[in-house]
């Protein structure tokens, strides 16, 4: 009835070098990368950034472009 016996000093040492091996990994992905690449990576994500601004309907930057170019029908009141 009675389960395996654990040392919880052990599972935790244990449970906290994987998770550093873990970070270590995601670091070595992040960080580990030339500067030629982290470019190309940073100019792909602006291009669809610029692609997706594109394509959105009714978005802040159009409102407010439109906005300034229009004189207010009131004033001339």
């Amino acid at each position: 009835m009675s389960g395996e016996i654990i040392n919880l000093r052990k599972a935790r040492k244990a449970r906290k070098r994987q998770d550093k091996d873990a970070r270590a990994a995601e670091n070595r992905i992040v960080f580990g990368r030339t500067k030629a690449e982290r470019t190309v990576v940073k100019a792909e994500n602006e291009r669809a950034q610029r692609r997706i601004d594109a394509h959105l309907r009714g978005s802040d930057v159009d409102n407010d472009a439109g906005a300034t170019d229009r004189e207010d029908p009131d004033t001339d009141r």
